[in-house]
């Protein structure tokens, strides 16, 4: 039997009737092409599989992580939606609103809603030695949400405010104890310019920092009491109101049915409510972070075209070396389709171990990132201080599934061209 043949055709009990997958696997699996001139061929295909399947998981994971810290920081700040007096004009210097027990209670009963915060601001200038920096007060309430700023706090402690006696303990920054020299136990003075000047003394209690230094240089923390002393309010009196969600991806749909509430609610002056989401708060940053996901699509082609590209060179370079193993295989009967399979199988075999070593790398990559940040990014251009990586088992399946299917489907195009081959010439083709 002619040698081409010979290794195919040994007797094997297991080998069953789909013998164009036996044919490919042994023709795969003796090593036969390594010292063919397919060898280099197959070593670049294998070598572009693993690195587009390296780069499209880490891209995935890093883009989905970016994505997931920035939005984690963006509610932490500012709630999923916020109500506020739609004639503060998004000023910090906020007409106040009286949140009514009937309203908290009809807003409680809506389905997904964590947690409701008051808070009241009060935009001032901090003094401390010659230094003097503009800021904006924010007071909390009892009810204030602190997981966020605890696990964002460098120095000192978080406070509980609302509760007991007036507290005049503040939170403030990295940046600003920086800028300002200020420490944990250190007293500053702050000054806010309504009808005359007036000042409040406050110590530092804790210092945080979120990494993002528009909100850092700006916001300090502090007991809500001692907004409405110094606006004037009394205690049902407040800036807004932050809502806090069970899961972001119901922020739409709730924010519509908050919104149609809060519209349909007045101030005792007739002032309306206004009721706005995230999204809506800071559009910008939602925008550019929906630019990073048409970078994902584009990033994912790329790889998969260049994937694609070097297997149709690899199997092409496969089927010209056997071509005279496709004309005794056509001599002896086999239909087109089954000789084109016998490739198939052999470009899912290669484009297999392409991508088992590529998740390998990848994910090994990733748990190494994770676990020990070692990769830094600078936190004032990217609001984080390393590169973040989030990957669930659903992403990653489907970057895999779609990469093998897209990958094989690609090959039928070119084992086309098996049906052109004629047995008669190509048995003697060397």
């Amino acid at each position: 039997m002619n040698s081409y043949l010979t290794p195919f055709f040994t007797f094997d009990e297991n080998a069953g009737l789909n013998f164009e997958y036996y044919i490919a696997r042994r023709i795969y699996f003796s090593g036969d092409h390594k010292n063919r001139i397919s060898g280099p061929a197959v070593k670049v295909a294998l070598a572009g599989i693993m690195l587009g399947v390296i780069v499209m998981v880490l891209t995935v994971a890093i883009i989905t992580g970016f994505k997931k810290e920035v939005i984690q920081k963006v509610i932490g700040l500012g709630s999923h939606i916020r109500i506020t007096n739609f004639d503060s004009n998004n000023s910090f210097k906020s007409q106040p609103i009286v949140l009514d027990s009937s309203f908290l209670s009809t807003l409680s009963e809506i389905e997904g809603i964590r947690s409701m915060q008051k808070y009241a601001t009060e935009p001032g200038i901090i003094k401390h030695e010659s230094q003097l920096q503009t800021v904006v007060i924010k007071g909390l309430d009892s009810d204030f949400d602190w997981d966020f700023f605890n696990a964002s706090m460098v120095d000192g402690n978080s406070v509980t405010f609302g509760t007991g006696e007036t507290n005049d303990t503040a939170i403030i920054s990295r940046s600003l104890s920086k800028m300002l020299g200020l420490k944990p136990g250190d007293r500053f003075h702050t000054y806010f310019f309504q009808n005359k000047i007036r000042g409040r003394a406050l110590i530092v209690g804790g210092i945080y920092e979120t990494n993002f230094p528009e909100f850092d240089k700006t916001f300090v923390l502090t007991d809500i009491r001692q907004v409405r002393k110094l606006n004037g309010w009394d205690s049902t009196q407040v800036s807004g109101l932050e809502i806090l969600l069970d899961d972001f991806d119901d922020l739409d749909e709730i924010g519509e049915k908050v919104f149609l509430i809060a519209a349909n609610n007045f101030n005792e002056d007739g002032s309306s409510l206004l009721s706005r989401t995230i999204k809506e708060l800071y559009g910008d940053i939602f925008g550019w972070l929906a630019l990073l996901d048409m970078n994902v699509w584009i990033i994912l082609f790329l790889m998969i075209s260049v994937a694609a590209i070097n297997m149709i060179s690899g199997v092409l370079i496969l089927i010209l070396e056997r071509t005279q193993m496709i004309g005794i295989l056509k001599s002896m009967g086999a239909e087109n389709w089954s000789i084109r399979k016998i490739f198939l199988y052999q470009s899912f075999f290669l484009t297999g171990k392409g991508m088992l070593w590529g998740n390998v790398i990848a994910l090994l990559i990733c748990f190494v990132q994770a676990r020990w940040h070692l990769i830094p990014l600078d936190p004032v251009n990217y609001y984080v201080d390393s590169v973040p990586i989030n990957l669930n088992f659903l992403l990653w399946a489907a970057i895999n599934a779609g990469t093998l299917i897209l990958t094989i489907s690609m090959m039928v195009l070119p084992s086309y061209i098996i049906t052109k081959i004629i047995p008669a010439k190509s048995i003697q083709f060397e």
